[in-house]
């Protein structure tokens, strides 16, 4: 539906104001304060039979296009425009375009939104998430914005300003509209910090009513949803009585969106962390012992989506301070994540074929792209040192039939890899779309915390580069050996070598990993 035209009044001035009413109340105080300078906070928008409300339902309001709204508040500075003004793609010529393209744009800070920030750029390291918004022909609110966003961080090269998207995930989640408090003498400051994992979840069940999507990226209705398909795992639960071993046990299945790493004293590694996470201890009334006896929960992922989801529980309650504080444990995690020690027997038994040949072949892959480069640099050096009169009587060989050493062209084998490996995938696991079907993982997208309180600090976003430039608009292929990131601080992005990772394991106030994305790893 296009925005309605209507009018505000503010300080004896008439401003016009576009009114989207597919968009919540907040969304419009927005775009009046754009306009006013007078914060949301402290706006007032009168309707009649009162104030307009968050919560406001536009039916009943029922606005029309020439409509005037009074407006109350006083103003405050108004919003200040982009240093540089916005250039879109389609006005760009092809060396600006060139240009543009080699980092993704990255998202203004509108005042503690670092979390939102990262949490949306990491997000974008699920391209078929895009897919599914973009085809899907009815969204709620927040999914719509989602889709809006990305869209329009398409089209763009300079840092995005998120207030449509921002204004909308304070509707549907009052708690990141939470005013912070810390100020000296109880005076309220801006908008308070929040957590990314909790953004994460927030959004992830925001999306939970999206249409799933088949092979092909087209909509599937009355079938799973998206977020089932591609990113909830299932979790069996097994549950037996230390002090009753004669007690019959008791199995759950449960859904999760992520799983969890737990660090202790003791926990260097990832995987380590997640074992503990799964093998738990709990105190609870036993039915044959009639008393509280300790009883061992067991737990193993029985489906494995697409894409894995990892939370580093960095943040627990402490007593003695009343408050949640860091856990700065240096904590290694893993590029490459082999899921099969974390499920179980039976999921492990289909997973296995398919696992093990795909390690192989890519250690040959591996081999082949060495062979190729080697082959490469030699041919360029032996054609740098040939004198040019030499090459005036070489007979030209078409490009198509040059191919390095003894290899065939890669697609050959690719086909030939990917024949062998659906042969070996189990069939179940190919029928759930959207599932693992390898159990073996890349790491693709990072959210890190930096500082040393739960509340505050900084939340950064690292996504793999591979993710943007696999499939290349001008037809060339991505470098598969190029394993760098790009580091999405807020507005400001950059590369991050790969060679830094091992910076962001934690062990400080610097930035730690928080939150881990892992993508399947593909047949092809």
């Amino acid at each position: 539906m296009a925005p309605l035209q209507v009018h505000v009044k503010h300080a004896g001035k008439t401003l016009d104001v576009d009114l989207e009413t597919s968009l919540p109340p907040a969304a419009f105080k927005d775009a009046i304060y754009q306009v006013t300078g007078v914060p949301p906070e402290r706006m007032k928008v009168m309707i009649k039979g009162g104030v307009l409300k968050d919560d406001t339902d536009w039916k009943k309001v029922a606005p029309k296009a020439g409509q005037t709204f009074m407006v109350i508040g006083a103003a405050g500075e108004l919003p200040k425009p982009p240093e540089k003004p916005i250039v879109f793609l389609e006005d760009m010529d092809e060396s600006e375009i060139a240009e543009a393209l080699s980092l993704p744009v990255g998202l203004k800070n509108l005042g503690n939104t670092c979390y939102m920030n990262a949490t949306v750029q990491a997000m974008r390291a699920i391209p078929e998430l895009q897919t599914a918004l973009s085809t899907s022909p009815h969204l709620d609110v927040l999914p719509r914005a989602l889709r809006d966003l990305y869209s329009d961080m398409s089209r763009t090269t300079e840092g995005y300003i998120p207030n449509t998207f921002l204004s909308v995930l304070r509707q549907i989640v009052p708690q990141f509209g939470e005013v912070d408090r810390s100020g000296k003498n109880g005076i309220l400051g801006g908008f308070a910090q929040q957590d990314a994992e909790e953004c994460w979840t927030q959004l992830a069940n925001g999306l939970k009513e999206v249409p799933g999507i088949d092979a092909t990226g087209n909509t599937v209705t009355g079938g799973r949803r998206f977020v089932d398909q591609f990113m909830v795992a299932e979790i069996r639960r097994e549950l037996k009585c230390d002090e009753a071993p004669e007690e019959p046990s008791t199995v759950t299945i449960e859904k999760v969106l992520k799983i969890e790493c737990n660090i202790s004293a003791t926990t260097n590694y990832m995987h380590t962390g997640i074992k503990d996470a799964l093998n738990s201890q709990l105190d609870k009334n036993s039915p044959s012992l009639g008393r509280q006896a300790v009883y061992s929960q067991t737990s193993r992922l029985s489906r494995l989506p697409s894409y894995l989801t990892v939370h580093m529980v960095r943040f627990a309650w402490r007593r003695d301070i009343g408050k949640k504080a860091k856990i700065m444990r240096k904590v290694k995690f893993a590029s490459e994540f082999d899921a099969l020690e974390i499920v179980t027997d039976e999921l492990k038994s289909k997973l296995t074929p398919v696992s093990s040949r795909l390690k192989s072949i890519e250690k040959e892959r591996a081999e082949r792209r060495k062979v190729r480069k080697r082959t490469k640099v030699a041919q360029e050096a032996s054609s740098s040192s040939r004198p040019a009169e030499e090459s005036v009587d070489v007979e030209m060989v078409p490009a198509s039939e040059v191919v390095p050493g003894d290899l065939e062209e890669e697609s050959v084998y690719r086909a030939r890899e990917l024949q062998e490996l659906e042969g070996l995938a189990d069939a179940d696991l190919k029928n759930d779309f959207g599932c693992s079907v390898t159990g073996l993982y890349d790491l693709v997208a990072i959210v890190t915390h930096k500082g040393a309180d739960a509340d505050a600090g900084h939340y950064i976003g690292f996504v793999k580069k591979s993710v943007f430039h696999a499939k290349s608009g001008d037809g060339r292929a991505f470098d598969e050996d190029d394993e760098d990131w790009y580091k999405f601080d807020d507005d400001k992005v950059s590369v991050f070598p790969k060679e830094k990772l091992g910076t962001i394991d934690g062990g400080g106030e610097d930035a730690s990993a928080y939150v881990l994305l892992y993508r399947s790893k593909p047949l092809a």
